[in-house]
């Protein structure tokens, strides 16, 4: 009798502390992000999620190759779970190096676009390099059909803004030299370099230049001049999604938007995405958060506060955005593979005197 009723009190006592460590756990569950998009772009999808979730994270910032070097050094010892970037160069790079664990079925087949067959990370957004012009100073006829013709606009000279250190730039140039060749892409820098464009650390930074006179011209992403257009800051939308519901009107004539001719380099698709570190000690909550990055409620947040393309179907885009299809039509093809070389397209730049 006194054994049985040890045995049931054994029982109970092992059920409860299974209960109590498994709120504990529940309680206390956290990730670690490595972001090489902006905090202003990430932070308000972030507090969203600890608000939704409990699950506290932890954010380190950088750029996507700052972050990579760190992932690499760190190897077995990082406390990363999720790299979160601004290029599939980057992400296809880092699945290369074995950086990632497989995703789940979950994850895939959200995405109805992008998704790349290793099943190593997953796209998240969608943007395209375009050209934004000053309308007062500059028609868009005056501009060219194709990103090689522009070196030709002579009468821009000192009047153009780009961006050689920034990511997206170094993209566009690595698709440069996988469709024309590394000394036509040579050749195309060295010739805009004698129209003595304005380097800028960003675009932020490139079209508040514009904005205050200081260029006509600039090789950009679509949804930087999106931003504008709309009246939005970079990491203005901090708070709840009812708070990030724009309250002034569109004024698309402050800042033009050229597109080169379907299928130009110039048009080049990104995007951005995510993988799951494959030393993650949080796999489930790292899955959790990727789920919640593809989820309605959050690429709807997305395509709101950033006006990048949500990858995820079934959603009303604002009407100053070039519709997905027609804007995807425009892009060059291009397998993201060949994106990667990011390393030549660096030496480039170096050798031409861009960094």
């Amino acid at each position: 009798m006194h054994k049985t009723i040890i045995v049931a009190l054994s029982s109970s006592l092992l059920a409860i502390c299974a209960l109590v460590a498994t709120s504990s756990q529940a309680a206390t569950q956290s990730l670690t992000v490595y972001s090489g998009r902006s905090s202003g772009l990430v932070d308000p999808i972030v507090q969203q999620f600890k608000k939704d979730t409990g699950i506290d994270i932890k954010i380190r910032y950088a750029t996507d190759a700052a972050l990579f070097a760190t992932l690499e050094e760190e190897g077995a010892r990082s406390p990363a779970d999720v790299y979160w970037v601004n290029t599939a160069g980057t992400l296809v790079n880092a699945a290369k190096k074995g950086l990632f664990a497989k995703l789940p079925a979950s994850i895939l087949k959200r995405p109805a676009e992008f998704v790349p067959k290793s099943g190593l990370w997953t796209p998240l957004s969608a943007r395209f390099r375009v050209v934004a012009f000053n309308p007062k100073t500059v028609k868009d006829t005056e501009l060219p059909q194709t990103a090689l013709e522009m070196p030709k606009l002579t009468k821009f000279k000192g009047r153009i803004g780009w961006t050689p250190v920034y990511s997206s730039f170094q993209d566009f140039i690595t698709a440069m030299r996988s469709v024309y060749g590394e000394t036509k892409a040579k050749t195309w820098l060295l010739e805009m370099k004698k129209l003595e464009p304005k380097a800028y650390p960003n675009n932020t930074a490139m079209l508040e230049a514009m904005q205050a006179g200081e260029i006509d011209v600039a090789l950009t992403n679509h949804y930087y001049i999106q931003k504008i257009i709309a009246g939005v800051r970079e990491g203005e939308f901090e708070g709840t999604a009812e708070e990030k519901e724009k309250t002034t009107a569109p004024k698309p004539d402050i800042i033009g938007t050229h597109y080169f001719k379907a299928g130009d380099v110039g048009n080049l698709e990104l995007v951005t995405g995510a993988g799951i570190l494959k030393t993650s000690k949080n796999g489930a909550v790292a899955t959790k958060f990727l789920e919640y990055l593809l989820s309605t409620k959050t690429q709807q947040l997305t395509t709101k506060t950033i006006l990048e393309y949500p990858v995820v179907n079934g959603f009303a885009l604002p009407k100053t955005l070039l519709p997905l299809s027609e804007a995807i039509k425009r892009s060059p093809k291009i397998d993201f593979e060949k994106l990667v070389d990011i390393d030549n397209t660096l030496k480039l730049l170096r050798d031409v005197g861009l960094l």
